[in-house]
């Protein structure tokens, strides 16, 4: 139900955050405490502001109101993905060159499943990282979860 719910809601979301010269950077719908939460995350260069947040929120809403997606009762929560914000599509890969990075793979790779480095960026279908170790290839449909590493 919660991917059908993220299916649904997500291109909602990505257009009305278009519109206001935001990206939407992930969308999760799950169980909390004793309710159902859908959670939108989103950036803009610069950052986001609770304005952002805010103008975003309450389009959405009107919007899930009349469309009614969702069969059961939820919070709406639209905020920042933080200094460690998730890379999910091929374009995060590209955007970020340069950053640090950490990268968890669904199979062992190389007889691991979690690297850090600094990203290289996309290169054929591969997320390429700058380890310690030297460089290392990862397909991009082995990636189970990736994000920034906060740097400081």
């Amino acid at each position: 139900m919660a991917r059908d719910v993220v299916a649904l809601v997500a291109p909602v979301a990505e257009e009305l955050a278009a519109r206001l010269g935001l990206e939407v950077v992930d969308v999760e719908y799950r169980r909390e405490g004793g309710g159902w939460v859908l959670r939108v995350f989103i950036d803009k260069p610069g950052g986001v502001t609770l304005d952002d947040c805010q103008a975003l929120s309450e389009e959405l809403s009107d919007r899930l109101d009349d469309l009614d997606p969702i069969p059961t009762s939820y919070s709406l929560e639209v905020s920042s993905p933080g200094i460690e914000r998730p890379l999910k599509r091929p374009a995060d890969f590209e955007r970020f060159a340069g950053r640090r990075v950490h990268v968890r793979t669904f199979a062992p790779l190389e007889g691991r499943r979690n690297f850090q480095g600094r990203l290289v960026g996309l290169v054929e279908g591969d997320v390429v990282l700058e380890t310690d170790a030297g460089q290392v290839a990862i397909p991009h449909d082995l990636v189970a979860k990736a994000h920034l590493v906060a740097e400081f």
